[in-house]
């Protein structure tokens, strides 16, 4: 598949990112059972994943969308830019932020300071995807679909240059 310049080739079906998405949200379920949660996906990459994840949540929750950026094409910036803060609203609550790929941690480190600002009343983070080959960050990424390399990966609300975040599928660059 060819996504502007760049080639992909399949990595990860739909059935089995939909497998991951239904083994996290039971086991959010039962760290939170008996507790109300704020979701808070990172806009834009987690959008999908965050989706399938809160319709399998047996918990109450409400969402927070937040969104931070730090890449352009194929790489990071290096700079975290916040687009939309987390609302006040989660002070004294149970917040979850949703992310798409850890793979740095430098962002994710970000991310989490301004959640720590508004003084929630715990702060865990889940993502569908953790680069350990790539992780530099001093905090523990609490709930983790799937650890994988450090490849280049659209779909599924990941993209490449804002296209391909409609597939169904996770695709991973073909270096060939």
């Amino acid at each position: 598949m060819q996504i502007k310049d760049l080639h992909f080739r399949p990595f990860i079906p739909e059935a089995e990112l939909q497998g991951i998405a239904s083994a996290l949200a039971a086991q959010i379920s039962r760290d939170y059972e008996g507790r109300e949660l704020v979701v808070c996906p990172i806009l834009t990459g987690a959008f999908m994943f965050a989706t399938d994840l809160v319709r399998r949540l047996t918990v109450p929750c409400r969402l927070a969308f937040v969104r931070y950026a730090s890449y352009s094409g194929l790489a990071s910036t290096g700079e975290v830019v916040c687009q939309l803060p987390f609302p006040a609203e989660i002070r004294g609550r149970d917040v979850l932020i949703v992310e798409d790929v850890v793979d740095t941690g430098l962002s994710m480190q970000r991310i989490l300071a301004d959640a720590r600002a508004l003084q929630p009343a715990s702060l865990r983070v889940c993502s569908l995807f953790f680069k350990p080959g790539a992780f530099r960050g001093d905090y523990t990424v609490d709930y983790i679909g799937r650890n994988i390399g450090n490849e280049f990966i659209v779909g599924y609300g990941l993209d490449y240059d804002q296209l391909g975040r409609n597939l169904k599928e996770i695709y991973v660059l073909d270096k060939q």
